[in-house]
Parts: C-alpha cells; structure tokens; sequence
C-alpha cells in the first residue's frame, strides 16, 4: 500500500527542489564561506536586485536541523527565503508559512578545498567532491561516448552535459580510450581525499566516472581506481562503485579483493525502448539485457541491499517522448519494481529540464511524476524488504534524492 502522502522533510525537499528559494543578502553572503554552487544565481527580469548585477555565487547545498541535505536552486519567484549571518545563524521561512521559520545551515566550504596538494597542484582540482557526509571521487570525468558519432550525434546520454572532455580531462591526464591515469593524478587524488577525510566527517566514498567504450577496460580503470581509494582509507569508510555495468571477471576481482562494499551501476533510464532513445552509448556498448544480467550478478557477489542503479527521474516528459507525466510515472514504477525483484535497488535523483522548458506547467508535470514516483517505490522496497544501506547513502548526502528520507521518517514515526 502506498503512503498517502511524502513525509514532512521529504515534502519539504521536494518544495525546495521545485520552488528553490529568492535571492537575499544572506544567501548571497553565505557564499563565503560555504561550499560553492555550480550554478550561479541569475536574477529574473523585474525582480528586486540591490546588487546591480545579473547573477551572484550561492551556496551548494544547506541542512536541515535534523541534518536531511538540500541542494539549493535559485528562482526570483520562490516563496522560499534565507535570512540571517554566518554569527546570528540562517532560517528558512515561506511567505505561505510565516509562522514556520525553521533553521538551516549552509554545507560548509573545507578547507582543504583552498590548499594545495604537496607538488602545488590545486586541491579544489584533484578529483574529489563533497555531498555532505559523502566523498565523491572522479579523476575520470570524460565519457567517451560524447566522442563517438550516430548519424552526426554525440552518443552521449541525453540528460548528461557534464562528461564532455575538456580542460578538466586535461588536468587530470585523462585521454580517451586510455584505461590509466599518470601516477601524479592518482597521488592528489589521495592527498585530497585524506585531507577531505580528516577534516569531515566522511560516512561513504563514491567512485564515479566517464563511460569507456570497452566495458572490460572501464572495469580496469575502477579497479585501479579503487585500489588507489583502498590505499589511503585508514578509517574504513565505505567504499561503492558507480560505474556503468561492467563483466563478470571485474566485479569478481572488486568483490574477493575487498576493494568495494556496494555497486552502483547506473541504468539511469527504464524500459528498454527509452533506454536506446536517452541513453545511445549505453545501449550500444552494453545494452539493456547485458546490464541487467550485471546487476545480477553484483546481487549474487554482494547480496541484497548492497546492488544500487542509479535512475535519471523526468528526462522521460521531455516532449520527444511523447509520453503524459502519467505514463511516464507508470513506466518508473514498473522499472523500480522489476529491478527489485532482482534485489536491486534503484536511486532516483530528480532531472532538471534543459534551458527554455523552465516554465510553471512543466513542472506542475514533472512534480507529479516524481512525487507518484516516489511514494509508490517506497511501498516496492517495503514489498521486498530491501532498504538502502547507510554504508551506501543516507540522508546527510542523498541532496537530490528522497528514498532516505522516506525511509527514515517512516521508521521514526513507528517508533
């Protein structure tokens, strides 16, 4: 049976995901001195602005007092408002609840993030990031199916902008095609996740990045990767693999080498026919059943509650798809349900439209699906009792998901 309605913090983040929040000299100035947004905040036509500029740095992401993580979208016509100073605190309140201001704190910019490695190499640049308590590391962001063609087309996923080759490829000693990275990007790499681990509290390193075209090759290269992680991580944290579906051989090597505690092969997109439309590469170089018989077998190495997909949640309602938020929600729900029966577990981050679609009655849309979404796949991890494990994401990282936080009030209210 479905929950009737999101739970209190998951509701909130959905509103916060959807409405963002105004611009204030609160938000403006916590930029400071927290962890910095990769998009600016832009300042709508007609909308107060006492900076006389068009677009101002924001903060990345705030918690709530009970510590749930929230990505932060700036929108002139929210109802959301930060107010406060890094001394007095930060609220965030609702013209529709003005007697519900309730405190915030903004993620913190480390440290570690304005030093440099022992060689004068940028910290900030090394291949580490930070989503609350979780440690992201990618030194690979380049995906090589952004190189290759179909008909003139990138090949790339239709929702991914960001795994483009560029200068950050370049730093990082990336070439296309190449298993392996220079010996120097994996030492600050290390350098980097260490400072990151002793200044924070570090509860999950994910491991992430650019697709290869050989499965097989991609494989090596997280090995390694995961082997360079496993050198330095003194205090055991929880290592996960998020890389696309790789061969039996390699996920056999991670798992009797112990170099990691879960698997995320990300999917990203449920059925088989929107798969090949959204996600070419991924379908071309693997394919749909072939990933699924990987997930597989990461169930039978691993066990139930330690096999992850991440899933793209709305790219479906983009008009080329012809599909009603309806439909598309039913798709989801049967996709969540199927991969659960196989013990995975599916992870539903929120796709942001591209640019010129940002408007009311798209959203209203892409809300529904979302929320339908959300509150039926609750139901289906219930049905097989498969729960996320904290080892893997919690609600202190999970800043554009709503499964933790779900679960978690769920369990708080029984008990």
């Amino acid at each position: 049976m479905n929950l009737p309605a999101l739970p209190h913090i998951a509701g909130l983040k959905l509103d916060l995901l959807f409405e963002g929040v105004r611009y204030s000299e609160a938000l403006e100035q916590a930029s400071d001195h927290s962890f910095p947004n990769f998009y600016p905040y832009r300042f709508q036509k007609g909308e107060y602005n006492p900076t006389g500029k068009t677009k101002v740095p924001i903060p990345y992401l705030f918690t709530t007092q009970d510590g749930a993580l929230i990505r932060i979208k700036g929108n002139g016509s929210s109802p959301w408002v930060i107010n406060g100073s890094l001394d007095s605190g930060y609220t965030l309140l609702s013209d529709n609840q003005l007697d519900k201001e309730q405190k915030i704190q903004f993620e913190p910019l480390p440290k570690w993030m304005q030093q440099q490695t022992l060689d004068g190499f940028p910290m900030a640049n090394a291949g580490v990031s930070l989503h609350g308590d979780m440690a992201v590391v990618n030194v690979a962001p380049g995906c090589d199916y952004f190189l290759e063609k179909h008909n003139g087309e990138s090949m790339r996923c239709a929702f991914c902008a960001y795994g483009a080759p560029d200068e950050r490829t370049a730093h990082l000693g990336q070439k296309p095609g190449q298993i392996s990275l220079p010996a120097t990007t994996y030492k600050r790499m290390q350098e980097t996740l260490s400072a990151a681990i002793e200044e924070t509290n570090i509860n999950h390193i994910y491991l992430v990045g650019g697709s290869m075209r050989d499965w097989h090759d991609e494989g090596e290269r997280f090995i390694e990767l995961a082997q360079a992680v496993q050198a330095i991580n003194k205090k055991n944290v929880p290592v996960t693999c998020g890389s696309g579906a790789i061969p039996a051989d390699i996920q056999k090597q991670l798992f009797n080498n112990s170099l990691v505690d879960s698997v995320c092969f990300n999917l990203e997109i449920w059925p088989e026919s929107l798969f090949a439309k959204i996600c070419p590469g991924k379908n071309k170089f693997v394919g749909f059943e072939r990933w699924l018989e990987s997930l597989e077998i990461a169930v039978s190495l691993w066990g139930k509650g330690r096999v992850y997909s991440a899933m793209v949640a709305g790219i479906e309602l983009e008009p080329e798809y012809n599909l009603s938020w309806e439909s598309a929600a039913e798709l989801a729900v049967n996709g969540a349900e199927d991969l659960c029966r196989r013990g995975v577990i599916p992870i539903y981050s929120l796709y942001w439209p591209v640019g010129g679609r940002d408007h009311p009655d798209y959203f209203k849309r892409l809300r529904s699906y979302f929320e339908k979404l959300n509150l039926a796949y609750a139901a289906i991890r219930k049905k097989y009792g498969l729960e996320i494990w904290d080892g893997f994401m919690c609600h202190r990282c999970a800043y554009m998901q709503l499964e933790c936080d779900i679960d978690r009030e769920v369990r708080e209210d029984k008990n």
